[in-house]
């Protein structure tokens, strides 16, 4: 050890002052490039077993970029001298990459210390670290997108199919979300990012035409798991405003803003010659230019006559056959949308000034009748005041009874801060819907696909701006149906998330049945309708579980298995505090600028069912999981004072603060009774608000449902006219009774079993006399500390308004600040130290010990670690008498970049979940304190390493914005390391399991994910996959357990993906089927007499028509063709993986059917050949049939 230890002397490490506690950080700092002994060990690579070091180290580069393509800088092992310093810098000295002196001292004593250094890469020390096997390689790891739920962002336009029962939701972003049955849904994107104006389902045929905003048509074959584009046409000279296409038809009607009409073939996707233009429409009938073409459709009843709505109010009734206009009918009024009675004999049209007009096809010079829907009806047969325009009308017919008329808009001016409304018109009731946002589009569903018979509307699909609702028409009253997609993420703004893979397998029934409890009644009793689409093999067997935080306060659990999302339970915190009734009424919440009960953290303990979250106005609650309900008569409540003054501070401690059996800073050392509220008013000596809180806890009983109810709330207070900071890291433990939490002043504890404050240090104060940065403490009087999300250690003050700004707010400023480095040298700064990481475990605390004891990991913005121990009451009967000692160990580690996340291994290098308790009903009628007893005598669960042997070492993981250690325990040393980035930082990290392993997973902000092998940290996969555009994503991206991911595309979307290649495998199997054979309803009888007297619906040859043949070509310059990547033409280019196989799989068959077309071919040419022999054949018998055989 003591040859190592010179070794890595002579590497121009400098030890400092105080260094011994933290000997485990620098005894790593090597000459292998900052990696410590990763590279001295090649028994871990048994590929390089007998290799020279230099042709070690080359086989080494060699093999990752077979794997990882061309080897990051970041990933490049220096010779000894050249080596990148991760200690924090002293005083005001700045780091820099490479120092110039120790480049020289390397290349000085590389020479004499190159046969050294082989020596001990060929034959390591004796009591080198235990070897462990490694697993996982980087053919583990592939990342793509799985699913994406929720409500899709910004919706343009709204499709349906009436017999595959598929709806489609397209975009302002160039989105598009397909929808069949419940938990069968789909995500694509247009590559230009543009509008989506207009959707259009080819009924029945598993295909779909999308018209964007650029001027570009589309179509998409949704016959595959994973729809694709198959052909595209970008118009050059003209922009898209409508597009029509008949029921069974291959022409796609496609009007312009110049008012022309242009037709499509849907198949090649190519232009028509015939052009309908808009001066041969209209002709003399108006002396202006109609506008652009806001509807067009053809006669229910006659296919050949084409309905053509201009905005200015000029409708035009077109004769395809005879290329003229047949009827012309003129209105004031501009027009928005244009319906036919299934008829063909009326049509209605809804205009700008609130009024609805219906023509008889045959009178053209006036509407038979004009109606005002919301308008009031004046005296003296005056004309109704206008009403705001009514953007959509529909006109649906029924066997039985009066037609539905249904619209969009049309309200009075005079109705100021009413909400947006749907009206239904049946017969002479009028029934006005209110909708909670403005509606975007609305379709209604009908029983037929056939537009020339009776409708029979059933339901109405409204799209909102921010929901999707369906009507149903049968029932009176008009009920909503209950909606099953996961469309509600959005009801409060997201403000943090939290995954979980592989939880225990009776959680989701736990939650889901007092979830059950709260749904609302009064839908409507019939099953949602939009029912198409076949579901997918589920693959994964593993419970998974999605929790979001919310702006105003509420935590939903989803059910996230099998890439399905379902909404299990929703707990609303704010419940335990009092509302403000006014403005008046909120002297402590207006530190916060909006949602004082925004949800900032959460900390989950799966197996004892133990929830902790923490707002934004530095409250944590405590939450236990039960299936009774309860009144709590009085919420129990601790406040916690945590920033210190430096005149008065309340720890008698001095630097080195000794254990801590009482609570510091809390006026009562033992087990405080229940408090029904804080202090309301208080205020120190000069006037300056002291001791509140920031919100006020509800003194009356409280009821609490099945589910989650309030174990404890602790509130941080006002300290001297400054508000309390906002809690950046918190934990709880259920075997130890314990939650901790720290923000940039300090860090407190509190035993939430015994209701007591355990713990209430400053950051400084948990240096104690080991403190690098030479700092005091500061009273908060003399200036203040603006506080963010996260402390931020940037230039700049902050105003104080913005120190409790709510997590919502983010999401309007996308500026994202953030330690970014260590090399801190104001002093301003250092002060400025907050809590980022917090981790309970059994673990070494010092390296005398000689067994695991109960800890608590602590990491800092500023890249330390300390370790405090706890010291449990001895027994169940004692724990809730006894205090829990709390007491700082003395051991300090340092990594560059603030810390972001802690884990532990065993001996043999498997993950150690921090010790938990098994969930029991809490809430039982019996006695008790007996209940207590026996739930305290059940064995803890605990890591594994606790039955092994004392001489068995653990190895803690520790992953900071910069850079990842493996730490051995007890001895400190560090074991491996590797610098994740030198230019960007660290987002997320998470320790996971994955193929009966464990990695490292990151998240950086340079848009890279990366994952590491652990113990030894081997890059694995390094893709470059978002960059961090917005505070969203950096807020809610996580990963877990199994290669699953997830982040916040948007704010009503989750995004969730996957790092495993398994699941990649296997996820063309696990995805719903769009489209599934349907047979089309039959068409309409035409009746006997319709028949005879040519009544019935006239059909029309399109082909004959539009075909090139007697149309002609359409201009060059007018559109211009592009082949998509779902046709024959992109297969070859297509990528590898399922994709490419998808494309392999195409193109096979596309040749086999060109294989069985030949066969076919030569199959007709033998048979023509075989009818021409049997001509012959029978020609000769007719010739010989009456000779007999002497006259041949």
């Amino acid at each position: 050890m003591r040859r190592r230890r010179q070794r890595r002397g002579t590497a121009g490490a400098r030890p400092r002052p105080g260094e011994e506690a933290a000997s485990g950080a620098t005894a790593a700092r090597g000459g292998l490039g900052g990696r410590g002994l990763a590279a001295s060990r090649p028994s871990s690579q048994p590929f390089l077993l007998g290799l020279s070091p230099a042709l070690r180290s080359f086989a080494l580069r060699d093999r990752s970029r077979q794997r990882l393509g061309p080897l990051p800088t970041r990933c490049l092992r220096y010779p000894g001298g050249l080596e990148e310093t991760d200690r924090p810098p002293l005083g005001g000295e700045t780091m820099r990459k490479f120092n110039i002196r120790k480049v020289l001292d390397g290349l000085t004593a590389g020479s004499s210390s190159a046969s050294q250094q082989q020596q001990q890469q060929q034959h390591p020390p004796g009591n080198r670290e235990p070897e462990i096997q490694e697993t996982l390689q980087s053919e583990h790891f592939q990342l793509c997108k799985t699913v994406r739920h929720g409500f899709p962002y910004q919706p343009s336009a709204l499709a349906f199919d009436p017999v595959q029962k598929i709806l489609a939701v397209g975009t302002q972003t160039g989105a598009l979300r397909l929808f069949g049955r419940p938990a069968v849904e789909c995500y694509c994107q247009h590559d230009s990012g543009a509008a989506v104006i207009q959707l259009q389902f080819l009924i029945n045929e598993g295909a779909l035409v999308s018209a964007l905003a650029d001027d570009t048509l589309h179509l998409w074959n949704l016959r595959q798991k994973r729809p694709a584009i198959l052909h595209s046409l970008k118009f050059c000279r003209e922009r898209v405003t409508f597009c029509h296409l008949p029921f069974q038809s291959k022409w796609l009607y496609v009007g312009t803003e110049r008012g022309n009409i242009h037709i499509v073939n849907v198949e090649s996707f190519t232009l028509s010659g015939y052009v309908i233009m808009w001066n041969k429409a209209i002709e003399l009938s108006s002396k202006s230019h109609p506008g652009p073409v806001v509807h067009i459709s053809d006669n229910p009843m006659d296919e050949g006559k084409l309905l053509i709505g201009f905005e200015s109010g000029t409708v035009v009734l077109w004769d395809l056959k005879s290329k003229k206009a047949d009827y012309r009918y003129t209105y004031d009024e501009a027009i928005h949308s244009v319906a036919w009675h299934h008829e063909g004999k009326q049509f209605i049209c809804s205009h700008s000034d609130g009024t609805l007009t219906i023509w008889n096809v045959r009178s053209p010079a006036k509407p038979v009748q004009t109606i005002t829907p919301h308008g009031k009806q004046l005296k003296d047969g005056k004309k109704p005041e206008p009403c705001k325009p009514i953007l959509k009308v529909e006109f649906k017919t029924t066997r039985s009874g009066e037609p539905f008329i249904i619209l969009s808009g049309g309200l009075s001016y005079d109705t100021v801060g009413r909400r947006p409304c749907l009206t239904v018109m049946h017969g002479k009731s009028t029934a006005v819907l209110e909708m909670d946002y403005s509606i975007v589009d609305f379709l209604t569903l009908c029983e037929t696909p056939y537009p020339n018979d009776f409708q029979e509307p059933y339901a109405v699909v409204v799209l909102l701006e921010k929901d999707l609702v369906l009507i149903d028409l049968a029932q009176n009253g008009y009920p909503i149906f209950e909606n099953p997609y996961p469309l509600s993420i959005h009801e409060s703004p997201v403000t943090c998330c939290e995954y979980f893979a592989d939880c225990p397998v009776d959680l989701i029934p736990a939650l889901y049945s007092v979830g059950a409890r709260q749904k609302r009644q009064g839908y409507s009793k019939k099953e949602w309708p939009i029912n198409g689409g076949n579901w997918g093999l589920g693959a994964q067997s593993y419970p998974e579980i999605i929790i979001t935080g919310h702006a105003d306060g509420s935590v939903k659990f989803w059910d996230a298995s099998a890439i399905t999302l379902q909404v299990l339970y929703k707990l609303k915190t704010s419940k335990v505090f009092e509302k403000s009734r006014n403005k008046d009424d909120r002297p402590n919440t207006d530190i916060v600028d909006e949602d004082p009960y925004a949800i900032q953290i959460i900390s989950w303990c799966p197996e004892s069912r133990m929830l902790c979250i923490a707002g934004v106005s530095a409250h944590v609650i405590v939450y236990r999981f039960s299936k009774q309900e309860v009144v709590t008569e009085v919420i129990p409540m601790l406040e916690v004072r945590l920033l210190y003054e430096i005149n008065d501070v309340e720890t008698p401690e001095g630097e080195q603060p000794p254990p801590l059996s009482t609570p510091v800073g809390s006026s009562n050392p033992q087990p405080t009774p229940p408090q029904s509220h804080p202090s309301t008013s208080s205020s120190s000596s000069d006037g300056l608000r002291d001791n509140v809180p920031c919100l006020k806890v509800k003194s009356s009983p409280l009821k609490q449902s099945p589910g989650y109810q309030t174990e404890l709330v602790v509130q941080l207070v006002w300290v001297g006219g400054e508000p309390p900071q906002q809690v950046t890291s918190l934990a709880l433990n259920s075997s130890y009774g314990l939650v901790v939490f720290g923000n940039c002043n300090g860090i407190a504890m509190v035993d939430y079993l015994q209701k007591a404050v355990l713990l209430n240090l400053s950051t400084i104060e948990l240096y104690g006399s080991n403190d690098p940065y030479r700092r005091e403490p500061r009273s908060p009087r003399k200036s203040r500390q603006p506080s963010g999300g996260l402390c931020d250690i940037t230039e700049g003050t902050a105003v104080t308004e913005d120190r409790c700004k709510s997590p919502t707010s983010d999401i309007k400023d996308n500026s994202f600040s953030r330690s970014r480095s260590s090399s801190v040298t104001s002093i301003d700064k250092e002060s400025r130290e907050a809590i980022s990481a917090l981790h309970f475990c059994e673990t070494y605390a010092r390296k005398a010990d000689s067994s695991p004891s109960p800890c608590l990991w602590v990491g800092t913005t500023l890249g330390t670690v300390f370790i405090i121990t706890l010291n449990l009451p001895p027994g169940p009967d004692q724990r809730l008498l006894q205090p829990v000692i709390v007491s700082p160990s003395g051991t300090i580690l340092r990594l560059k970049g603030a810390i972001l996340r802690m884990a532990f291994l065993d001996a043999t290098g498997c993950l150690m979940p921090p010790a938990s308790e098994p969930w029991k009903e809490h809430n039982v009628p019996e006695e008790k304190d007996e209940k207590e007893k026996l739930k305290k005598r059940r064995p803890v669960s605990v890591s594994p390493s606790s039955s092994q042997e004392i001489s068995e070492n653990q190895y803690a993981v520790i992953c900071s914005e910069k850079q990842a250690k493996v730490i051995s325990l007890p001895t400190q040393n560090c074991a491996y390391k590797q610098n994740i980035t030198e230019t960007s930082f660290v987002l997320r990290g998470d320790i996971v399991a994955l193929s009966n392993s464990v990695c490292l997973a990151c998240f950086c902000a340079n848009g890279h994910i990366m994952t590491f092998s652990l113990p030894s940290l081997r890059p694995l996969l390094d893709v470059y996959y978002l960059p961090l555009t917005n505070m969203r994503i950096a807020r809610t991206f996580c990963f877990t357990n199994n290669g699953q991911a997830l982040y916040l595309v948007s704010p009503t979307e989750i995004q969730r993906l996957t790092y495993s290649q398994e699941t990649c495998e296997n996820l063309q199997e696990m995805l719903g089927e769009l489209f599934t054979p349907v047979e089309t309803p039959e068409a309409p009888n035409r009746g006997f007499f319709k028949g005879l007297f040519g009544g019935g619906a006239q059909s029309l040859d399109r082909e004959e028509l539009f075909g090139e043949s007697s149309s002609g070509r359409a201009s060059r310059s007018l559109a211009q063709h592009i082949p998509g990547p779902g046709g024959i033409e992109g297969v070859k280019g297509a990528a590898s993986g399922v994709v490419g196989e998808l494309a392999r799989a195409r193109l096979a068959l596309d040749e086999r059917g060109q294989k069985l077309g030949d066969l076919e071919e030569r199959t007709a040419a033998m048979l023509s050949s075989a009818d021409s022999f049997s001509k012959h054949a029978h020609e000769m018998m007719l010739k010989y049939k009456d000779k007999k055989w002497y006259q041949f």
